[in-house]
């Protein structure tokens, strides 16, 4: 195998130093931030499933995949150091047949708010991501879920999009770089699945 030159190498070295510095530069900025709406989202995820609700959840490309983590880890459980019951939350992003039907019958901006005003139900919450927060298929989802009087989240990023004046609660990580917010939107997910589980069963201890 061909080895690298110096140059090359110290440059590769500098683009890993630079992306890692900077993507933790923002999850500092989320502290500073974000604080206040997270633990706010938490309270609301908290207060759906104390209430018998569900959590549903939808996004595009890098947001669905983490629909669809967060999901799992509410319906399974964030770490085995923390056992306790399911939690309701369903990804909207993972039925293919569906999705494509939707898609092509009505068009892509249908897809999340058929499937929000077929499952979702009073009391129930909606979890929209969307890195710009301008996607139109979330934006859409958000209004069908507040014609059904379901709890709104928005966890997007930069000035929040269209969603910050839309959702309840919205989390924008402080960046208009979609690499760094996806990955401060991955740190929010398992804060969030965290904080939700120490609200409902703080007192059960594996």
């Amino acid at each position: 195998m061909k080895q690298q030159t110096p140059l090359v190498a110290s440059n590769l070295r500098s683009r890993v130093q630079t992306h890692l510095l900077e993507s933790a530069e923002v999850k500092r900025q989320i502290v500073q931030q974000c604080t206040d709406s997270i633990l706010l989202t938490a309270q609301i995820l908290a207060e759906t499933f104390r209430n018998g609700g569900k959590v549903l959840l939808c996004g595009n490309g890098g947001s669905a995949a983490d629909c669809q983590h967060m999901a799992g880890e509410l319906v399974n459980y964030l770490t085995k150091d923390f056992l306790r019951p399911g939690l309701a939350a369903i990804a909207l992003t993972t039925d293919s047949s569906l999705f494509s039907a939707i898609a092509n019958d009505c068009g892509l901006e249908h897809v999340f708010e058929r499937q929000v005003q077929t499952l979702g139900r009073p009391g129930d919450a909606l979890l929209g991501i969307s890195t710009s927060g301008n996607s139109l298929n979330v934006i859409r989802a958000i209004e069908a879920a507040q014609a059904l009087d379901m709890r709104t989240i928005g966890l997007t990023g930069g000035n929040g999009g269209k969603l910050a004046d839309l959702a309840e609660v919205v989390i924008a990580v402080p960046s208009s770089n979609t690499q760094y917010i996806q990955e401060g939107h991955l740190a929010i997910e398992h804060i969030l699945c965290e904080l939700v589980e120490k609200q409902l069963f703080g007192e059960i201890q594996a």
